[in-house]
């Protein structure tokens, strides 16, 4: 079936404006923590308030199976309007630790009715080529995720606030252009009941099960890696006294996975996603182990080392959204793009305040190889035909 060559691009366009909020209270959290007196260890708790937020609400969503019982371009709208609204918080001029903790957790509850439901708008779409639909989609959010940074790197946005207001604008408009342009897909089975029981039993699917496990491995080095960014770079920066844009360089990191994603989503066209996968996983794994010698080079050839991983880290993940969804019903792909979701993110706290704990403990150079336990335990449910 042919579809409206508008389709994609408006979803790629609305997941790249929406999930732009997710990341923006991180790109100001330096002129938070100055501005409102704030520690420094604060700046794990915002990190992880957003990640929290999002485990319950995709916890949520995926028990009373939203995304498949009602319109999910509805439920996108409505969660981008109520996202953008949580993230104006951050410019409140009697912000505490508490509203700014609650915001960041609200605006990552709403995107759990943004990032798995655009994928899940996605699949009502495309029944073939999803991994290469889902590829541009990815990428999208991943350049949403870098866009408060690279806005806040450049000197025209000097003012912290027009980050917030920025990203709120655009969400709402990709929430509104997504709900009025893009219809129900024709692949789109709707559920009629509610079905508390549909997540355990996604699990005793094999082929959903080793997806979702390789999927959780993925999850676990990703945002770590994409949090601590900043850090790196910063501390290489002050180590060899270079002048360099922290938050410029941390987005330009996370905006070379973006477009990965996109390349993957055409190169599982020709092998395939698993292999995709599987070669994304064994080279981000890879610069784990070896990263404390991506420290001791100069200051180009750690950045393009740091690119190499940003592009190698996110590649994976569409193909493990298409290995999720391809795995189940139509009437499910919705509650297990959702459910998958959730535990992925959840394991995101565990890592992130993992290496938020060791950079007080051995330098900083040596914190991301712990990471390496995520792509090993994706290769392992990737290679390994006995887990069943």
């Amino acid at each position: 079936m042919k579809q409206k060559s508008h389709i994609l691009p408006i979803i790629i366009l609305s997941q790249f404006a929406c999930t732009s909020t997710w990341f923006a209270g991180n790109a100001i959290l330096e002129s938070l923590t100055k501005k409102l007196d704030f520690g420094s260890e604060i700046i794990s708790y915002v990190i992880s308030s957003v990640q929290f937020g999002f485990i319950i609400g995709t916890l949520l969503f995926g028990i009373i199976m939203i995304a498949d019982r009602f319109s999910p371009s509805k439920v996108f709208m409505v969660c981008a309007l109520f996202a953008a609204i949580s993230n104006l918080v951050l410019i409140l001029p009697q912000l505490t630790v508490s509203s700014l903790l609650l915001a960041r957790f609200s605006t990552g509850f709403f995107l759990a009715g943004i990032y798995p439901v655009g994928m899940k708008i996605a699949a009502d779409y495309y029944e073939k080529g999803l991994g290469k639909a889902l590829g541009f989609l990815v990428g999208a959010l991943v350049l949403g995720t870098a866009f408060p940074f690279l806005i806040k790197g450049t000197p025209w946005v000097n003012n912290p606030n027009n980050v917030i207001m920025l990203t709120s604008v655009i969400t709402v408009i990709g929430g509104v252009l997504l709900f009025i342009l893009v219809p129900h897909g024709p692949f789109r089975v709707a559920s009629s009941i509610l079905k508390l029981d549909a997540g355990p039993k996604l699990f005793k699917n094999y082929k959903f099960r080793k997806a979702a496990f390789g999927y959780f491995g993925h999850m676990w080095e990703l945002y770590a890696f994409w949090a601590f960014t900043p850090v790196a770079i910063q501390w290489f920066a002050t180590q060899t006294n270079s002048t360099i844009s922290v938050a410029l360089w941390s987005g330009i990191v996370i905006a070379l996975g973006g477009i990965s994603c996109a390349f993957g989503g055409i190169l599982s066209q020709r092998i395939g996603s698993k292999k995709v996968a599987l070669l994304a996983l064994t080279i981000s794994g890879f610069l784990c182990i070896v990263s404390p010698l991506l420290f001791s080079l100069s200051l180009y050839l750690f950045l393009a080392g740091w690119c190499i991983w940003g592009i190698a880290v996110t590649a994976d993940s569409p193909q493990f959204s298409n290995l999720v969804a391809s795995a189940v019903a139509p009437e499910l792909k919705g509650t297990a793009l959702t459910l998958v979701n959730c535990i992925g993110f959840a394991i995101t706290i565990i890592s992130i305040q993992l290496l938020e704990s060791l950079q007080s403990i051995i330098p900083i150079d040596l914190i991301f190889i712990p990471l390496a336990i995520g792509p090993l335990i994706g290769i392992y449910y990737l290679v390994n035909k006995k887990t069943k």
